[in-house]
């Protein structure tokens, strides 16, 4: 219990708002054991310690007199332990009151007095508590005095305080008393031995006395680590009310987790749209792949030409509505923080797809007479169509120089204009450019013509016929041929979906990085404060739950 005291300090250590609870903290204590007398103003606590004490007349009102004035608990040494009688909880004085709670949390065990009259409900619900919350079902007894008092019917009253006890009750022994009958009988020089000792036993002081002795029987080392678990997660609890922010503060911590929200919602929103449209543009990737595959013709095995240009121009369109898809998700995530935050959120820069595209083609088998045939076939199909659109793509997709040509070309007029800028970001009219609009329209008429050319080398294989057949009129060799051109094109969707997410998170965390830079005064108050209260807290919470462990499964 010690070690865990001695974590608890270091956390509660290191924040200047909980550094004063450390005092309050458990040490080692080989002091005798201490039982708290916990009761309402009058139930007669002080003439239970007289009782307990035997002190003659002159001592006992001395104690009684010296009750209604105390404010701190008053320590009188019994049997070898300490009995401690705390200012009554119901007095109607707040200091009472404070110094009551106090004496509870530096008790190892609890004598819970009431009185014939029976508790109201503030003191049920402060009984309840000690047994509860503070601990001390297994380390008290109730004493309920004044019980010869008129009117006092003693099974209904004992059977009263067993309902209010409630799941306590069986745990919990009751111990009926009137201490001033035994301190009368004690005191009284008129009494023969015989009926003081009569008198006394009726009191019930003799069975508290056997009780209270049964309750420390453990010593110091079986009761105190008990007491000391409690009220480790007392302090704990006043830790973590310590925590609870005000104001000006909360206002700050809540602003920052607002911030925080917004921002995480944003990315996943955006993150959401990446990973659908990834899918979908794999998914139109593997079905251009089967229906070219499809395609084969079991005569020559050859693809025909308007088959693939039309493969072709859907891989180019898969590419250009993932780009429109995620740019939509994006704006529609700045457009949700501007709405916010206002003017101050960075608009994205416009996503440009720049993945570069895998040269995936089949392995060829040895040439033979019959696939040369083929082969210049398919050669002279493909220079009607793919394979002119390819070569000068390639020529714009392998320099930059060719694409700014092609931007110049563009913006030349309006309408050309709106192919490359439909948002008015990077010109500033007919041949006008806005400070590093030409180098970005010339990355985006780079990345079209990388997509075409990628588009027309994916499409290779389907018109190489190096690997169709070795005899045309064999099924087998088509369907071979069927399957490399499905498996090929499925590695080149994953391949392509992997690195588009890649890009697209990228893209991603460079925005939200420059979100969160302009939106750092909103979030730097709370920020630190929201920090440190959740580590606090944490720790806290590892302590807490460590010490309830022992309680509930103590060594040995």
């Amino acid at each position: 219990m010690l070690e865990l005291s001695a974590r608890a300090e270091e956390a509660l250590n290191a924040h200047s708002r909980t550094r004063d609870l450390t005092a309050a903290l458990p040490r080692t204590d080989t002091s005798p054991l201490r039982i708290a007398l916990l009761g309402p103003y009058s139930a007669g606590k002080s003439t239970l310690i007289a009782a307990l004490l035997r002190l003659p007349a002159a001592e006992v009102e001395k104690i009684v007199d010296a009750a209604p004035k105390t404010r701190e608990a008053t320590p009188y040494p019994w049997n070898g332990v300490i009995l401690v009688d705390l200012p009554g909880t119901l007095s109607g004085d707040g200091t009472h009151f404070a110094a009551a709670r106090r004496g509870v949390r530096g008790a190892d065990a609890l004598m819970i007095v009431t009185t014939s009259e029976l508790p109201g409900e503030a003191e049920t619900e402060a009984v309840l508590q000690a047994l509860d919350a503070d601990g001390f079902a297994d380390r008290s007894v109730v004493v309920v005095n004044k019980m010869n008092a008129e009117n006092s019917d003693r099974d209904v009253i004992l059977d009263e305080i067993r309902k209010r006890l409630g799941p306590f009750a069986d745990r919990v022994p009751i111990v009926p008393t009137d201490a001033r009958d035994f301190l009368d009988a004690a005191n009284d020089p008129g009494l023969t031995a015989e009926e003081r000792e009569l008198l006394g036993s009726g009191s019930g002081i003799d069975a508290l006395t056997a009780e209270l002795l049964s309750i420390v029987a453990p010593g110091v080392s079986g009761l105190r680590p008990r007491a000391q678990a409690y009220e480790l997660l007392r302090v704990l609890a006043d830790a973590e009310e310590l925590w609870n922010l005000h104001g000006e503060e909360l206002d700050a911590v809540r602003t920052a987790e607002k911030v925080g929200a917004s921002l995480s919602k944003a990315e996943e929103d955006v993150r959401k749209a990446l990973g659908r449209e990834s899918e979908v543009l794999a998914a139109r990737i593997r079905t251009a792949g089967s229906r070219i595959a499809d395609s084969i013709s079991e005569k020559n095995g050859t693809v025909p030409t308007d088959v693939a240009t039309a493969a072709a121009r859907e891989l180019v369109h898969s590419h250009t509505d993932f780009d429109i898809a995620l740019s939509r998700a994006t704006r529609a995530a700045f457009d949700v923080l501007t709405a916010e935050y206002g003017d101050v959120v960075p608009e994205p820069e416009e996503w440009v797809n720049d993945v570069n595209p895998p040269e995936a083609h089949p392995v060829a088998p040895p040439k033979s007479p019959l696939e040369e045939a083929v082969r210049k076939a398919a050669e002279d199909a493909a220079k009607q169509g793919v394979g002119k659109l390819s070569e000068w793509f390639t020529k714009i997709a392998s320099d930059k120089k060719h694409a700014a040509a092609v931007v110049d070309l563009l913006n030349k007029s309006r309408v050309g204009q709106k192919l490359f800028d439909p948002s008015g970001k990077l010109t500033n009219g007919a041949k006008k450019f806005k400070p590093w609009g030409k180098v970005k329209a010339t990355d985006k008429v780079f990345g079209w013509a990388g997509k075409a050319q990628w588009a027309a080398m994916v499409i290779g294989p389907a018109l190489d016929t190096v690997s169709v057949i070795q005899d045309h009129s064999e099924r087998a060799a088509v369907d071979k041929h069927r399957k490399k051109l499905r498996d090929h094109y499925a590695d080149v969707a994953l391949q392509q979906r992997d690195s588009l997410v890649n890009a697209g998170e990228q893209h991603l965390r460079t925005w939200i990085a420059e979100v969160e830079q302009a939106l750092s005064d909103l979030v730097h108050p709370g920020a630190g404060v929201g920090a440190a209260r959740e580590a606090a807290l944490a720790e806290i919470g590892d302590v807490r739950d460590e010490v309830k462990r022992l309680i509930e499964h103590p060594a040995g």
